[in-house]
């Protein structure tokens, strides 16, 4: 844009990050991408701001200075009682001020050079105080989106100029301590992108729940941008992986199909510029971005992160003529940067009442609260809402900031982890569940529920008010004990929030967990879908993989993301994970899996671990595990995975399932691949040298060694009070396998819940020099509090 320089207007080509008291932090920013980022091919909307000059001139030319604070001087601030009214005199004021004609001559000049086909333009407000570290000011003021024509943008910007004067932009000064006569408004006029007849989001270079900072966070949905800031759809999600991105790799970990109900196109027969229509059957069931737009998004955000040098929120349109991807706003996310170099507080909580929700959602935040719940269908019926009730919406918006103040917890049937409603739950440190697509028509108005956000990233809902348990920790991440302290985990979205605790990796990620709990489908069914006879479970399997021709890659894709979210989690931290364990009686639950499972006296000691992967039955199905963790490593670059198997009986075994694995693309020694075993068998034990030889390491398993050294069925109430790790032939056992493994150079992990509840049986680990513990997540800080007692006893023995 070749517009010249005026004090009333300025081109993006002209601004930078310096110029936010001129152009507000919204516009500075934009003109710092556009000066400073189009050479990393980033593609930033050409456009100009008007200055916050101009506003102090049409507030000087329409002689409202002293009017406006007169009349904000009369506010209330005991109780904000006379907010509406004084915020709607101030807004009144504004609307019937005109431009000074040499402001107005200087923005159509601008316009006209800058519009050329009859191009529409956003006009987006920019607060001079806005986008700062401590205050965002984001979504308080107005913009408007498909402006085409000069009538249509004086009277935009005049809109944006009265948005100043909004009440939630008035208490939004209020609470953050900002003089109302001394924050201007400036505002951006921007191509717009053809988003309409593409998509658009919104991106995170962090991610918003936890805070973990190793990805970047992509939302998406067809059309205008503003559904998934407004929360009006349950979008796309994406999550990619930053050392992968800075390797130039795709970076893509995982994503996740939205509902994205609705999308935002231009309306050019209507009243309104833009209107929203449903989205088709099509859209809804296909993702909104191609893998290679998300990884050359995330490439984006990352480059803009690393320019700016601190964790970013983005938001970007994809034109839908030309297939380009734009940016078109950055600003300093604002929530977990605040967070950074403190202690690390967290509150724990563990639901006493088991009963079943009446709905669920997108979980945000980690909390429980139980209150009155009161639906809210607009801001007239603010009046309903008291302090610690918990609102229930269809969505929400910046207007409701003041009574969303009053609530413990929010509830709606739209959105997503970007929405209003989220963003301004972590803002305000309470706990959200969103998209719950029904909450408005299954909860009653003054009905009491309960809100728990503490369950994997699902929010539940229940009816009346549970009991909960609720315990305040506080720890340091880094751990001072020479045996590692390590994690078992199961839950995969619990991996970015515990990977700031103190440990060494993952000892243990259980890969069944996943299968049961989210693929939900017998390995076998998909690897043998054609020949499934005819019925209810290949009907429901059909339904559940409508997307995948070939059901396998429904499989390896599920499972690969969500691997991979524990494996870029702790990276470049070990992250261990064993081959499927179920046994057959567990795998025939899975749907399909009747059709191929035997029916066994003792599943326990029967088809199961080793054994099944190199056998007929089942080797097509852990073809499938193998080829997730060929994925997981080759193609996310996630090189610190290690393979674990379970229940090898012998060494013939062992050898049978390393050529499997090599046959499927997964060989030890390869690209740095370590295989281990769990030593849970007292044969894995007595010819431990000879498994050394094969393996790169043991993990035990103490609860079976346990019940296979003394003979005792751990499931058996009667003879419980027998099953004991502390026994002495348990204990023998561990010794000789740790003095035999690390004679042949062989690492010994133990993966149990005995070293968190006896610290007596921590030292004796301890005492034998094994390398690792890994623990429960509710018992790692309680296991290293064991490990740092075993080594201090330890160090003060008398040197042999």
């Amino acid at each position: 844009m070749d517009t010249p320089t005026s004090t009333f207007c300025v081109p993006f080509a002209q601004i930078s990050s310096k110029d936010i008291q001129k152009v507000g932090g919204k516009n500075a920013s934009l003109g710092e991408m556009f000066q400073k980022l189009q050479s990393l091919d980033i593609k930033i909307p050409d456009g100009f701001a008007i200055t916050a000059e101009a506003y102090w001139e049409f507030l000087n030319y329409n002689h409202l200075r002293t009017i406006l604070s007169d009349e904000l001087q009369k506010l209330n601030l005991r109780d904000l009682s006379n907010l509406s009214e004084i915020g709607a005199k101030c807004r009144e004021y504004v609307q019937n001020g005109h431009f000074p004609k040499q402001v107005e001559a200087r923005i159509l000049e601008a316009y006209r050079i800058l519009n050329h086909n009859g191009d529409s333009f956003a006009v987006r407000s920019s607060a001079t105080a806005e986008d700062l570290p401590s205050a965002s000011f984001a979504g308080q003021h107005d913009s408007f989106l498909n402006i085409k024509g000069p009538k249509n943008l004086l009277e935009a910007i005049h809109r944006c100029y009265v948005s100043l004067f909004n009440d939630r932009a008035i208490k939004y000064r209020i609470d953050h301590d900002f003089d109302h006569m001394k924050v201007a408004l400036s505002v951006g006029i921007q191509k717009m992108v053809r988003a309409d007849l593409g998509s658009a989001g919104v991106a995170f270079t962090l991610d918003p729940e936890s805070g973990f900072a190793n990805v970047i966070y992509i939302t998406s949905s067809y059309g205008l941008g503003e559904n998934i800031v407004q929360g009006a759809v349950t979008p796309d999600e994406f999550y990619c992986f930053k050392p992968s991105i800075a390797k130039n790799q795709s970076g893509l970990l995982f994503e996740k199909l939205g509902t994205k109900e609705q999308k935002m196109v231009y309306n050019p027969s209507g009243t309104k510029p833009i209107a929203n229509i449903p989205t088709s059957t099509s859209e809804r069931n296909s993702f909104s971005l191609s893998h290679k737009e998300v990884s050359y998004l995330a490439r984006c955000c990352y480059q803009i992160e690393t320019h700016y040098q601190t964790p970013m929120d983005i938001e970007w349109a994809k034109d839908g003529l030309t297939g380009e991807i734009f940016i078109v706003q950055a600003r300093p996310e604002t929530v977990h940067s605040l967070k950074r170099n403190k202690d690390i507080v967290e509150k724990r909580f563990t639901l006493n009442t088991q009963k079943e929700p009446i709905c669920t959602g997108k979980a945000v935040g980690r909390s429980i609260a139980s209150g009155t719940a009161r639906i809210i269908k607009s801001l007239e019926e603010a009046d309903k809402v008291q302090k610690g009730d918990i609102i229930i919406a269809d969505t929400t918006n910046p207007d409701w900031n003041a009574i969303l103040r009053k609530a413990i917890s929010i509830v709606t049937n739209k959105g997503g982890r970007t929405s209003h409603a989220s963003i301004i739950a972590r803002e305000l440190g309470i706990h959200a569940v969103v998209g719950t697509t029904n909450a408005t028509e299954k909860i009653k108005d003054g009905q009491v529920i309960t809100v728990s956000c503490i369950q994997e990233d699902e929010g539940k809902i229940y009816d009346g008010k549970l009991e909960w348990q609720e315990e305040t920790v506080q720890f340091e991440q880094k751990s001072t004990t020479h045996t590692n302290p390590m994690f078992v985990l199961a839950d995969p979205f619990q991996a970015f929030r515990l990977s700031r605790y103190p440990n060494a990796g993952v000892g243990l990620l259980r890969m069944e967990f996943i299968i049961a709990n989210v693929i939900k489908i017998h390995p076998m069914a998909l690897a043998s879908y054609q020949k499934l006879p005819a019925g209810p479970d290949k009907e429901k399997i059909a339904e559940i993989t409508s997307r995948y021709p070939d059901k396998r890659h429904y499989f390896t894709d599920i499972l690969s993301q969500h691997l991979s979210l524990v494996a870029a989690a702790f990276y470049p931290k070990d992250v261990i994970i064993r081959m499927s364990d179920f046994k057959s009686n567990e795998y025939a639950q899975l749907l399909g899996g009747n059709h191929f499972e035997p029916k066994e006296e003792n599943p326990m000691l029967g088809f199961r671990g080793a054994s099944r992967y190199y056998r007929d039955e089942y080797k097509a199905g852990f073809a499938l595990e193998c080829e997730a963790i060929r994925i997981l490593r080759e193609n996310m670059g996630m090189d610190n995975v290690k393979i674990m198997i379970p229940f090898c009986r012998t060494i013939e075994e062992g050898n049978n399932v390393l050529k499997t694995l090599k046959k499927y693309g997964l060989e030890r020694g390869k690209n740095g691949l370590e295989v281990y075993v769990m030593a849970e068998i007292p044969s894995n034990i007595i010819l431990a040298r000879e498994f050394a030889q094969l393996f790169d390491g043991f993990s035990i398993g103490s609860n079976d060694l346990t019940q296979l050294t003394l003979g005792i069925d751990r499931d058996s109430t009667i003879i419980n009070d027998l099953f004991d790790e502390n026994n002495e032939a348990v204990k023998y056992m561990i010794s000789y396998l740790i003095k035999t493994a690390h004679s042949q150079n062989s690492k010994v992990g133990l993966c149990g819940q005995a070293p968190s509840d006896f610290p007596d049986f921590t030292r004796f680990l301890v005492e034998q020099g094994i390398d690792s513990i890994s623990f429960n997540p509710d018992a790692l800080l309680k296991g290293i509090n064991n490990i740092q007692q075993a080594e201090k006893a330890l160090a003060m023995l008398p040197k042999q």
